[in-house]
């Protein structure tokens, strides 16, 4: 039989597998970590806290025991994680600052377009203007493209190459979760430039800390504030700072003027810019409360009043945070019935962080969704109740609510096994963990990646991607999964080098009968291995 005809014949059992498989052991509510764990339960973890098992963790993990490997997992500052840094050595962005990465990477691109577009523009007097674009673009235009492009595509091969090769597996896993919860999009304006500082220094060192402080930095992060339009949002009676432009002694405050549509009234452009939403709003309904965590529209305008003047330092040159007082609105502001009294300054949005971190209903929704992200689609109610207590009580200290998620019965239990399915992100390099790949261009799967739809750093709603299986679950994405495993396994990716070994042990040797017989029938150790990367086990985690 050929490869087409099984990858055809997985794809018809796919659909069918359960949610849940054989139970697994769980002690009581104080800690329900087995001591003496079978394969399929450490497995579990390693799909769960991590990626999913590289040839030999199974066994290592048993021998370590699998309560010490969860307590060091979440505390990833006591893990060596060395051969990262030498994995990444090659990478020239990912130490920049963002004003670096600005002045070297985007403003020489915006100047070489510039000076390309008044080229043509003299160059296309006697043309039409439409003509004069489509002229081919000059050298320096292109690799000052490619320079630009470099920033996002480093940031990209980290993101997988941390994935699939670090040893601080849950670090990996909730800098993806909360970059994910407190979404930016690449394809908006200037946030790219400082997407690589907002992953490394606002994300990354918090993932394991105090929500209230990880709040804060999302709030003060230029990415945040450019794509949320925070940086523009002012005091409607500040017409005036408003209207200032780039000039000696602005200290380089920029408010652009919108683009004028056409038949539009020439004098809109002086209309005053005010008050803007986007950021209130999510802020409350994504980061904190929830949608139904019991704020009303004049807490959304409060809260936005509150962060007016929190803005960006010469934000087209990488600048940081900067709280310009001429743009705020100094009166008092009423957020879920406290008071802010007026004059406050800068400390009123830090009072609105300081209400919403200590709010129930932020600790519930927070809860919820990290239960949702390591247990399943639909968290136990008791289990979100222990965890969003936990918070409460450690002041939102995310270490031990992650702890208490992860030592719970619930988080061992029968059905949570295999009860969430692989992201495309997910499925990609827990494939390549499981198969001992050698990656040494990571940039293919970071197409697969996309092609399977979920391109990194590119969701554009502040949602950020789906976290259940009805967004990944359809007939043509698992097609294009098991496609994917047939491409990595026969050594068809440049820059990719597939390992050796069998790669039986990333499902524990528990499969459903269908799959087993599909497996039976391959001709060849790849076809094996596509397989088992294809089948529906494997899409599970």
């Amino acid at each position: 039989m050929g490869m087409k005809s099984l990858l055809a014949r997985a794809l018809v059992f796919a659909m069918a597998l359960p949610a849940a498989a054989a139970g697994i052991t769980a002690s009581g509510p104080a800690s329900a970590v087995p001591g003496n764990p079978d394969d399929k339960t450490i497995l579990h973890v390693l799909n769960r806290i991590g990626f999913g098992a590289r040839p030999g963790d199974v066994e290592r993990v048993r021998q370590m025991g699998l309560a010490a490997y969860i307590d060091q997992q979440l505390r990833p500052d006591r893990i060596p994680d060395t051969q990262m840094a030498a994995r990444l050595s090659s990478f020239e962005t990912l130490t920049l600052s963002s004003r670096q990465i600005a002045q070297d990477y985007y403003v020489p691109a915006q100047m070489a377009r510039r000076q390309a577009q008044l080229a043509k523009k003299d160059a296309g007097n006697d043309q039409n203007p439409s003509d004069a674009a489509k002229k081919p673009r000059t050298p320096q235009e292109m690799e000052m493209a490619r320079k630009q492009r470099e920033v996002v595509v480093e940031l990209t091969e980290q993101k997988i190459l941390r994935a699939a090769y670090s040893d601080r597996q849950l670090e990996e896993v909730l800098t993806d979760f909360w970059f994910n919860h407190f979404n930016v999009f690449a394809g908006k304006g200037p946030t790219q430039e400082y997407l690589t500082a907002y992953e490394r220094d606002t994300i990354r060192p918090h993932v394991l800390g105090k929500f209230r402080d990880l709040l804060e930095a999302t709030a003060k992060s230029p990415a945040m504030l450019f794509y949320l339009d925070n940086w523009q949002s002012a005091d409607p009676n500040a017409a005036d700072m408003r209207e200032q432009r780039m000039r000696p002694g602005g200290r380089g405050l920029f408010f652009p003027r919108p683009p004028q549509r056409p038949n539009q009234n020439p004098n809109a452009q002086r209309q005053k810019r005010g008050l803007n939403e986007n950021y209130g709003r999510e802020l409350m309904e994504l980061h904190t409360l929830g949608v139904d965590g019991g704020y009303t529209q004049d807490d959304v305008v409060n809260v936005a009043r509150a962060f007016t003047g929190w803005t960006i330092d010469q934000p087209r040159q990488g600048g940081g945070f900067r709280f310009e007082p001429r743009l705020h609105d100094s009166r008092e502001k009423v957020v879920l019935g406290h008071r802010i009294k007026a004059g406050g300054g800068e400390s009123d949005g830090e009072q609105v962080l300081d209400i919403l971190a200590k709010h129930p209903s932020t600790a519930r929704f927070i809860s919820t969704k990290l239960a949702r992200r390591f247990v399943s689609d639909t968290p136990p109610p008791a289990l979100v109740d222990r965890a969003a207590k936990r918070f409460a009580e450690t002041d939102g200290d995310i270490r031990e609510v992650v702890r208490t998620i992860l030592t719970s019965p619930e988080f061992f239990s029968a059905d949570a096994y295999r009860a969430k399915v692989k992201t495309p992100f997910e499925f990609v390099v827990s494939a390549v963990r499981a198969t001992g790949t050698e990656v040494t261009d990571a940039m293919p799967l970071a197409q697969a990646v996309r092609q399977l739809g979920m391109p990194l750093y590119m969701c554009q709603p502040p949602t950020g991607y789906a976290d259940r299986a009805d967004a990944w679950v359809n007939t043509g994405a698992l097609l294009n999964r098991m496609n994917f495993a047939l491409q990595l396994v026969s050594g068809r990716m440049r820059g990719i080098e597939p390992g050796a070994g069998p790669v039986s042990a990333a499902l524990a040797n528990d499969v459903s009968p269908a799959t087993a017989s599909t497996i039976a029938k391959a001709g060849d150790p790849k076809q094996v291995a596509a397989l088992t990367l294809g089948s529906p086990e494997f899409q599970r985690r």
